[in-house]
Parts: C-alpha cells; sequence; structure tokens
C-alpha cells in the first residue's frame, strides 16, 4: 500500500486517513449525497419520506432517481417517463454501484445533450477495454477483466445493456438498463466506468478485494468539504445559466428618434 500526503492543511485540523481505490468500479458504493445534492441544487424535488428510501424528482416530473437500501437486492432506480422522443425507460443499479458512475448518469440527466450522435463504446474503447460479440451479445471488458459492459440480447428477442464488475471473490454489482433508455446517458455512465482515476474512500469503507489497489492519503474535513462545495457550486452555477436562458426578457418600446436641435412643442 502506498501513502501519500496531501498539502494545504487547515491550521489547527484533524486529519483523516482515507483511501483513494482503483480500478474505480470496485470501490464501493460511496455517500449517496454524491449524487442527490447535485440533483437538488440542480432544482430536482425531494419526494423522500422521513425514514424512508431517496426519491428525486425531475423539474418537469418526467424523470425520478430513487436510492432504497431497505429491500433485496436494493440500489439505485432510474425511471423515465415517455416523452416524444422515447418510450418509458429504466435503469437498476445495484447498490455497491460506485456513487461517481451512478453521477455519470444522474448528472447527465440535469445537462443539455450533445449534438454529438452517442457512443457508448468510444469511452471503452479509448481506455483499451477489449470489444467482442458473443453469440447474441456484443460485450466489452477492462483490462484487468473485472469490469465489463454489454449489449445484451435475450432468447425471447428482448434487449437490454447489462453492464456491472465483480472480483475473484464473487464481491460486485450489476446495473441493467432498458434498450431505449436514451443512448447519451448510457454513453455519461460508461464514460465514468471507464475512467482510468480512483474515487476516494474513509477509512473502514474500502472493501476487502485482491483485485483493488489502494492509496493511504491524509484529508482534513476542510478540504472535503472544499471538495463537496466545488461540485454543489458548479452544479448551482449551471442551473442558473438554464434557467436565465429560459426567462423571457422584458420587451421595450423604443422612443421616438428627434433630430438634433428640433424643436419640442410643450402642451
Amino acid at each position: 500500500m502506498k501513502r501519500k500526503q496531501w498539502q494545504g492543511w487547515g491550521s489547527g485540523e484533524q486529519a483523516e486517513q482515507h483511501y483513494l481505490v482503483q480500478p474505480r468500479a470496485l470501490a464501493g458504493g460511496g455517500d449517496i449525497r454524491h449524487v442527490s445534492e447535485f440533483l437538488r441544487v440542480s432544482g430536482w424535488r425531494d419526494k423522500s419520506k422521513t425514514g424512508g428510501p431517496l426519491l428525486l424528482e425531475s423539474a418537469d416530473r418526467t424523470v425520478r432517481v430513487a436510492y432504497d437500501p431497505y429491500v433485496l437486492p436494493g440500489g439505485w432506480t432510474i425511471h423515465g417517463r415517455a416523452d416524444g422522443l422515447n418510450g418509458e425507460w429504466a435503469a437498476h443499479l445495484g447498490r455497491q454501484t460506485p456513487v461517481e458512475i451512478v453521477a455519470g448518469m444522474t448528472d447527465a440527466l440535469t445537462q443539455p445533450r450533445s449534438a454529438h450522435a452517442p457512443n457508448v463504446w468510444a469511452p471503452l474503447e479509448e481506455q483499451n477495454w477489449h470489444a467482442r460479440f458473443e453469440g447474441e451479445h456484443y460485450t466489452a471488458t477492462s483490462p484487468d477483466r473485472t469490469t465489463w459492459m454489454q449489449y445484451h440480447h435475450s432468447p425471447d428477442g428482448t434487449a437490454m445493456w447489462w453492464t456491472g464488475a465483480r472480483d475473484k471473490q464473487g464481491n460486485g454489482w450489476t446495473a441493467n438498463f432498458t434498450p431505449n433508455t436514451p443512448m447519451h446517458l448510457v454513453q455519461a455512465f460508461s464514460t465514468e466506468l471507464a475512467h482510468p482515476d480512483p474515487v476516494m474512500r474513509p477509512r473502514g469503507r474500502v472493501p476487502h478485494s485482491a483485485q483493488i489497489r489502494t492509496w493511504s492519503v491524509s484529508v482534513t474535513p476542510s478540504q472535503l468539504r472544499a471538495w463537496q462545495r466545488a461540485r454543489i457550486t458548479a452544479a448551482r452555477a449551471a442551473t442558473w445559466a438554464r434557467n436565465s436562458a429560459r426567462r423571457p426578457r422584458p420587451h421595450t418600446t423604443a422612443r421616438p428618434h428627434t433630430p438634433a436641435g428640433a424643436a419640442r412643442t410643450r402642451r
């Protein structure tokens, strides 16, 4: 295990031990506020009941994001209503899906779509994932073979996106998306799934797995708060910019032009 020292400690603060974990897909679930707080400041309504599972709804009421740890197998459910472009769709992500990967998809729900056609496989190819046909399925696998993304065709003719990560001890998670899930959302998910950067977990929240690499880091509470605020500030700024663009501008009536030196009539 390697050790790193983070600079910029606040005076009088007690540093806390955290770990950078790689690959991120095997880092464990993490803090769900990484997802929920971003959606809240992006204008989503909190529909959660006291003591119950998390439930957030988009401002236009077309998408719901839920996290329920109280049922088996538990985890995330993202549900979209049918609209003019897509039929009803849903995504189900296991409880141990890292929140940074979940956020790849949920953050994208708050952002305008790119003009470019989405390509789910492109982020995986950029990170040297191995893609192949397996019968009726098309699968991409990470270089360490712990993580996969598959377009899955069932014998009954139905199809879905199926993805997940698993170590040699059998620990991990799976997720699936209905075939009509908007492709830019699936691409946003695959981008974070394949991202090479590690993610951070506090001591005691690092999975016991022979497939992960960890680096011990010392972090102060103020550093953690600053990183969290930076993410929330970015969401708040983007929301303000979107709302400003939609807000109608007041119409002004141009005053009649009076030539310089012209006489004005009093009444």
